[in-house]
């Protein structure tokens, strides 16, 4: 895309381009961004922004090679190259290898249409890495098979991605039945979906759970889009959905070594209004405090929200196999499991989770690698 015109105002440079049309560059925006304001090594800005006038006077643009040229009533002489005109006009947001759509599903996909990959590949070769973080992110969970008989085996699938999030569970965390749990993971009921820590002032972003026995009667996992859940509330009863999405609620965690609360809507929307997190888990939503006169509409939309993740045309069921790794995104995917019988056979998954900013991260640096 190329610059077919140059304007200069005082305030701006108005810039047309040969496929967008007319773009507004304001004269501070440019001084804010002109490369010499900028540590050339780290690339982190050192302009002092108040060392400006407050409406600094463009005089004059010109074009040259790849670079516009521009020239300040102050002296100061810009050069500001198109590549960088062009991914950050204003009003529009540059691309983001990271800002993958979401594919929405319910109960369409299946155990086999799940997006599966070797953890061999996945370990060894950076385009299937971020072929399967790519597939990962768009549907919200993925299998990774084929995973080492030994605990960390999974976890070095993680730290391909990036640093793992600690929580007051640890830094991993054994999903077995053992006597005097401090939740209710570590026992064989039930557990209906839902997304795990909503009482961190931000939930773990990505769940890895790797299977390593599942040899008891029951246990099959079962899981639910959230982001499905929530559209279709939004579609079909848009004032529940208003108020799971703006009125936050308490949540909390707490046992002999940890009090952790947090108050949050159920549904997170982003800028655009879009869903961008769902916290979801009845078992830690703690007593409702919201007014009295609001309690009652609220307890309609919660339970529809809780009727909704009950129902089969949600859900996709399954039972692990040992050697296979389930990976999704908690701030989006509910889980669940089916009750199992630990008298008939062992049950043990190892679980981390890797933030979503360092999920994101890898994404951005494998398109720099693998273009």
């Amino acid at each position: 895309m190329k610059i077919s015109a140059l304007e200069v105002r005082p305030d701006a440079l108005l810039a047309t381009w040969s496929r967008t049309g007319r773009v507004i560059y304001p004269a501070l925006w440019l001084r804010d961004n002109c490369p010499s304001a900028f540590h050339p090594q780290t690339e982190e800005r050192v302009l002092d922004l108040l060392s400006l006038d407050d409406e600094p006077v463009l005089l004059d643009a010109e074009r040259a090679d790849e670079e516009v040229i521009l020239r300040f009533a102050d002296g100061h002489v810009s050069r500001m190259p198109m590549a960088l005109l062009a991914e950050h006009r204003p009003g529009s947001t540059p691309r983001d290898p990271a800002a993958i759509a979401p594919q929405i599903w319910r109960a369409d996909l299946t155990p086999a249409s799940l997006p599966r990959y070797a953890a061999n590949r996945v370990l060894e070769s950076d385009c299937a890495l971020r072929a399967w973080m790519q597939d990962t992110a768009a549907v919200g969970l993925s299998i990774v098979d084929g995973l080492d008989n030994r605990v960390d085996a999974g976890i070095e699938i993680a730290c391909k991605i990036g640093f793992l999030r600690e929580t007051n569970f640890g830094m991993t965390f054994e999903v077995v039945s053992k006597p005097d749990p401090n939740n209710l993971a570590y026992t064989a009921v039930t557990l209906p979906l839902h997304t795990d820590l909503p009482n961190q002032e931000v939930p773990p972003g990505f769940q890895f759970l790797h299977c390593l026995a599942n040899e008891a009667e029951g246990g099959g996992s079962l899981f639910a889009d959230g982001y499905a859940l929530a559209e279709d509330l939004r579609a079909k009863d848009p004032e529940a959905f208003r108020l799971l999405s703006e009125i936050a609620i308490p949540f909390r965690f707490h046992d002999s070594d940890a009090d952790i609360r947090t108050h949050a809507p159920v549904i997170t929307l982003d800028r655009a209004g879009k869903v961008s997190e769902i916290r979801w888990n009845a078992h830690i939503a703690a007593t409702f405090d919201m007014p009295a006169d609001i309690m009652p509409a609220y307890y309609r939309a919660y339970r529809a929200f809780m009727a909704m993740t009950r129902d089969p045309a949600y859900q996709i069921t399954f039972k692990l196999k040992a050697g296979e790794m389930i990976v999704f995104d908690n701030r989006r995917v509910l889980h669940g499991r089916e009750a199992f019988d630990p008298s008939t056979g062992f049950r043990h998954l190892h679980g981390c989770y890797v933030d979503r900013g360092e999920f994101n991260s890898r994404l951005r640096l494998l398109a720099r690698k693998t273009h």
